[in-house]
Parts: C-alpha cells; sequence; structure tokens
C-alpha cells in the first residue's frame, strides 16, 4: 500500500440485530453498512455521498469505533484500530475526531462551550486548565468566534455559531484526521459557504484530512478531491472528483447528479426521476440492490451481484451495464 494513504477500510460490514418475541431473540439483521471499501490518502478530502438511509453516517461512526463492525477491516497509518486494546485506542483518539450533524444536540447545555472544547486537553492530560483555557480561545478565534464566546452556553449562539463551536472541538486535539458528518445541512446557504470555506482553510492551514459525509453533491463538487456513491450499504461508483462528474458510469451517480442544480438559467439538464422507494435494509434485494429503481436493469441485474471493478484512473463502479 502506498505510503501515503492515512486510511485504508477494506470490506466494511455493520449490521444491526432485529430481535422479536418473548426471549427478544435475532430475527433477522439491518445491513447499514455491507461490504465497504475504499482509502483515503493524506491532505485529501474523500466525499461519501448518497441518499438518507444508505449507511454514510454508519460508516464514520464505525471507523472510529462509535459503533461496532460486523466484519471487514479499518487501518489508519497501516493499524488495524479494532485490534487495539481501550489504552492503546484511547491514545490514537487525538488524531481521529468526528464533527457531528446536529452541532446543538452533540453539545451539553449546562456546560459553556469554552469548558466543552477544553475538556479534551484536560481529559487526555496534554495540559493544565489554564492552558488548555487558552488554547480554546485560541482555536475558536481560529474557527471565527471571540475569546469572550468562552464563558456562554450553547442556546445563546445561532445554528452557524454552535457548528463552528463543533469544529473547534475536533480541533483543540491537533487531529490528523476528521470525519464530518453532514456538518452544513442544518445551515442556510450563506452560512454554509462560511462553514465549508472554514473547512479549506484549515485544510490548508493545518495539513487536515476529511472524510466529508454529505448528500448534497454541490458540495461535495466545491469541496472534495475523491467521491464514493452509496446506496443501501453499498458503494456503487467512486473515483476522482473531475471524473466522476464528467464520466459518471453508475445509473444511480447519473440520477443523483442530474438533480444537482445548474447556474446558468440556459443550461438544460436531463432529470432523471428514479421510481419506487429505497428499499429496506433489513431485506436488500438480490442481485443488484439498485435494480428495483434502475431504470436500464437487466435479468442479470436482479440475480447477480455486479463486480466493484476498476475502470482505469482509480475510477471504479458495480455495475452490469458498465
Amino acid at each position: 500500500m502506498a505510503s501515503d494513504v492515512l486510511l485504508e477500510v477494506e470490506d466494511l460490514r455493520t449490521y444491526y440485530p432485529i430481535r422479536g418475541g418473548v426471549l427478544q431473540r435475532t430475527i433477522g439483521q439491518v445491513k447499514a453498512v455491507d461490504g465497504v471499501s475504499f482509502v483515503i490518502r493524506r491532505g485529501e478530502t474523500f466525499g461519501l455521498v448518497g441518499e438518507s438511509g444508505c449507511g454514510k453516517s454508519t460508516v464514520g461512526r464505525t471507523i472510529l469505533r462509535l459503533v461496532s463492525k460486523t466484519s471487514g477491516s479499518v487501518k489508519f497509518r497501516g493499524t488495524n484500530i479494532y485490534e487495539l486494546n481501550k489504552a492503546k485506542l484511547r491514545g490514537l483518539r487525538p488524531q481521529m475526531q468526528f464533527v457531528f450533524q446536529d452541532p446543538y444536540s452533540s453539545l451539553n447545555p449546562r456546560v459553556k462551550v469554552g469548558d466543552a472544547i477544553a475538556e479534551p486537553l484536560i481529559d487526555h492530560g496534554l495540559c493544565g486548565k489554564a492552558e488548555a483555557m487558552e488554547r480554546a480561545k485560541e482555536v475558536l478565534q481560529l474557527c471565527g468566534m471571540a475569546p469572550y464566546h468562552y464563558d456562554r452556553y450553547p442556546h445563546e449562539f445561532s445554528g452557524g455559531q454552535r457548528q463552528r463551536i463543533g469544529i473547534a472541538r475536533a480541533l483543540i486535539l491537533q487531529p490528523d484526521f476528521i470525519i464530518a458528518d453532514e456538518p452544513v445541512s442544518a445551515l442556510d446557504v450563506s452560512i454554509q459557504a462560511q462553514i465549508i470555506n472554514l473547512f479549506r482553510d484549515l485544510q490548508e492551514a493545518r495539513g487536515l484530512t476529511y472524510l466529508f459525509i454529505s448528500h448534497d453533491l454541490s458540495i461535495v463538487e466545491h469541496l472534495c478531491t475523491t467521491i464514493g456513491v452509496m446506496y443501501l450499504g453499498t458503494m456503487m461508483e467512486l473515483g476522482p472528483k473531475c471524473e466522476l462528474f464528467a464520466n459518471p458510469l453508475h445509473p444511480y451517480t447519473k440520477a443523483l447528479l442530474s438533480a444537482v442544480p445548474v447556474s446558468n438559467p440556459e443550461t438544460r439538464r436531463e432529470r432523471i426521476v428514479l421510481k419506487g422507494d429505497l428499499p429496506s435494509p433489513a431485506n436488500p434485494p438480490s442481485g443488484c440492490k439498485f435494480h428495483t429503481r434502475c431504470p436500464l436493469a437487466v435479468e442479470q441485474c436482479r440475480t447477480e451481484v455486479p463486480d466493484y471493478r476498476d475502470m482505469g484512473g482509480e475510477h471504479y463502479v458495480a455495475c452490469h451495464l458498465v
């Protein structure tokens, strides 16, 4: 594996048991993540996109061991994090941080935001309380806030300010890798632009690596270098941003791209409307999971699982028709 690879995810599966009956026995499984593989190189922003319920957030949480995997491997700098004991995993935590989708629910309403930001430094024994307070004020300023915001509570801030606080809390430990789970989906468009630019500025200043989870392809196009498209827990297509937007191969990717608004009013794009609802991950379709909604599906799609193939230029696709 190339030396510049920071994170390697191989055949990752995360299943949740379905329990029923008087004894609450396992009667089925929700296949939230079902065989996902990708690598993220140092300094790049990897975008993970797809409809709500496709397993994007579960991938991020499984990578950081916030939820447990069913099978597969997650390697950070060549080390399988699922083989680490609690002490070694705790030592690795500062290098891998998470920015949550809802900034308000991820903050304790009874704790001052400055104390919430400084807490990880004290908890990991990296410095004393006075130094932690000063460093928290510095990172607040780095994220576009003022030092006097340290003593305020979460309810005193707007949505955009809370998200900046969430980013500051992730940055305080000076991580190498940040997973951002739809960090701008609940924000106004003008605030979205500010937060996206903040992510880019921080990446340039600190050499950060991101896994950016989103359902908004226009934001992903602006921020990411590599994009993976998920559907029902499976990676359907993966490739460099320019290649994926210029030459999408999977019918699902084409449908997603057709829904992206075009800035030029004179430009017309054929809208591909998918019929039917997203199948249940507890009972996924046989063969290609997308065949129940694919306008091009043939009999082979209904019976055989497509191979995940390299089409050249690090562009991968799982489709019988390509």
